[in-house]
């Protein structure tokens, strides 16, 4: 069905009363507009649904909404009565209509027989994966489009596991979701009926409490061995962060952080931020400035669903330096297998995990300390989807990670949880200022011990079906056309992901390695309209891995940009 067959037939379905309808009224004469929104059906993939909120096939609204939950609800019958029991958990961050979306879909989860536990109010995205282990349910739901502009939202499904749901589940899910017209085939029931029937339950404070004496429990250092008037600054870019931060920090003793007030309360505008994306230096123009005031030696942020969490550092000139998710990464990785060599706790059968695009300076410090660095496709459905794999292999899991700020050290939350590595970023930077070093400092040695690298993650942002289109073309091209040289270093190895390398399943990525000391990946965005791409150089010192990874950087993102 074409884009203008679907735009009519939503016309002749959908109730003139519907605040919907007259957005369709209003695009019946702009071909341009109605090919965007009814082009293709929204996508149900491994990282559910996400666009902007409109009406449109291709669109996030009740209709689109509805239909995924219809069809996910028909797939758990399909798994029998036990799984229906076991029910769904909901929850949702600060967007626009999260809220309503998620008592939608407990709504029509109840009236399918399905029992739904949703929370009160928004809460972060990893509480959401935790409470599926914790309350054993067949599946989990979680209404946010993460860290993406005000006019998008989304829709996360997990499965038993705890983790995202796999390919082979998704593909289940969507067979089910597309057989399901969204004006005729989707039951409701209303909220209010649902929580009074008992169909659905509304989750108490007790589970926050779980969830937080959870990740609290991973601390390595007591108070005695911090100093915990340290400054720092926190800002949740107006997202579900704020109250679990707060309490976390409160629980741990530190007396001397900041929260940016005016990024505080939930706002799903993001007024003050408009990028709500902490991977973003600009959304730390707020915490620069509070951290000036206050004498802060780190700043930390959250996304609006507080899965990802970013830093800057005060470096030795009294300047804020942000910090990208490698580098995050190699401070993280070094505190906690530092931390449990120092208290005797390091096991001797260690396992972390990190994506193919995140740099191998972290490997090389996992190796050090006699732990094994495992590699998986991006996303934390594929790092967390490892856990099980490693411990029946007699691993014990660490730590996994990704360069795009997402950061898992539970093995009981299987998703990237920003609340979490707040806490062991602040606790590192308390132990370190408590031996007279900075993180920035500590950062240095990591690089004078292990290696000088230097790491980018550029991208090019492509919007629309002509956006799509002409990514797709950039693959061909880099397929069809491998590099040889690059930067006047020879390309000693090519990987080509598409359809699978040794133990990593097939993906859209390809990786390059040089014989300079540097390897750099290229790889379309699964939930974005960008192509991305990852740049990796070890040199002899820092700043010499900075120019021979902007020269690899601009040679290459210039021959990509050229295929139209």
């Amino acid at each position: 069905m074409d884009a203008m067959s679907r735009f009519n037939l939503w016309l002749e379905k959908m109730p003139p009363q519907d605040p919907l309808y007259a957005e369709l009224e209003e695009i019946k004469d702009k071909p341009e507009e109605i090919e965007e929104r009814f082009y293709q059906e929204l996508s149900f993939g491994t990282a559910g649904l996400r666009g902007k909120l409109k009406a449109g096939t291709n669109c996030m609204n009740v209709y689109t909404v509805g239909k995924a939950t219809q069809g996910i609800a028909r797939y758990i019958i399909s798994h029998g009565r036990s799984a229906m029991d076991r029910g769904v958990v909901i929850a949702h961050d600060s967007r626009h209509f999260s809220k309503e979306f998620s008592q939608l879909t407990a709504g029509i989860l109840a009236a399918n027989g399905i029992r739904a536990y949703v929370f009160p109010d928004l809460r972060p995205t990893p509480e959401l994966a935790y409470m599926v282990r914790k309350l054993g349910t067949t599946a989990g739901i979680n209404i946010t489009a993460s860290h993406n502009p005000k006019e998008y939202n989304g829709y996360k499904a997990y499965w038993s596991d705890g983790c995202q749901v796999s390919s082979e589940i998704a593909d289940g899910m969507y067979r089910q979701i597309e057989a399901v017209d969204p004006f005729e085939d989707v039951l409701t029931m209303p909220f209010e009926e649902g929580v009074k029937s008992g169909m659905i339950t509304v989750l108490g404070p007790e589970y926050d409490r779980a969830y937080l004496d959870l990740i609290e429990g991973l601390a390595i250092h007591d108070w005695n061995e911090l100093d915990l008037d340290i400054p720092m600054v926190y800002t949740p870019l107006n997202g579900a962060g704020a109250v679990p931060f707060a309490e976390m920090m409160k629980d741990r003793g530190f007396r001397n952080w900041h929260i940016v007030e005016e990024q505080k309360d939930p706002d799903p505008d993001f007024t003050t931020v408009g990028y709500p994306n902490p991977e973003s230096p600009a959304a730390f123009k707020l915490s620069e400035e509070l951290g000036e005031r206050t004498g802060a030696e780190l700043l930390m942020a959250t996304d609006p669903d507080a899965d990802r969490f970013a830093i800057e550092l005060r470096d030795d000139d009294g300047n804020y330096v942000p910090l990208n998710g490698n580098q995050t990464g190699y401070l993280l990785v070094n505190y906690i297998l530092e931390g449990h060599r120092d208290a005797g706790t390091l096991p001797a059968n260690g396992a972390m995990v990190k994506s193919i695009v995140t740099s191998t300076l972290s490997t090389i410090i996992a190796e050090a300390y006699g732990v094994k660095m495992f590699e998986s496709l991006t996303g934390f459905k594929n790092i967390c989807g490892r856990i099980p794999e490693l411990e029946k292999m007699g691993y014990h899991y660490m730590f996994g990670y990704e360069e795009s700020v997402g950061y898992a050290a539970c093995p009981e939350i299987r998703d990237k949880d920003g609340i979490s590595a707040g806490m062991l970023v602040a606790e590192a930077a308390a132990y370190y200022r408590r031996q007279g070093k900075t993180l920035w400092q500590v950062l240095q040695e990591i690089y004078e011990k292990y290696g000088f690298f230097d790491e980018e993650e550029p991208n090019i942002v492509l919007d629309g079906i002509a956006g799509a289109l002409r990514i797709k073309r950039m693959m061909k091209y880099v397929r069809e056309n491998p590099m040889k040289e690059v930067a006047g270093a020879k390309v000693i190895k090519v990987v080509d992901y598409i359809d699978g390398y040794e133990d990593i399943p097939a993906s859209n990525v390809m990786r390059f390695w040089l014989d300079n000391g540097s390897w750099f990946a290229i790889r379309p965005s699964g939930t974005e309209p960008k192509i991305k791409f990852y740049f990796y150089s070890r040199q002899s010192s820092r700043e010499k891995a900075m120019i021979v990874n902007s020269q690899i950087r601009e040679e290459v993102l210039g021959l990509i940009d050229a295929v139209e």
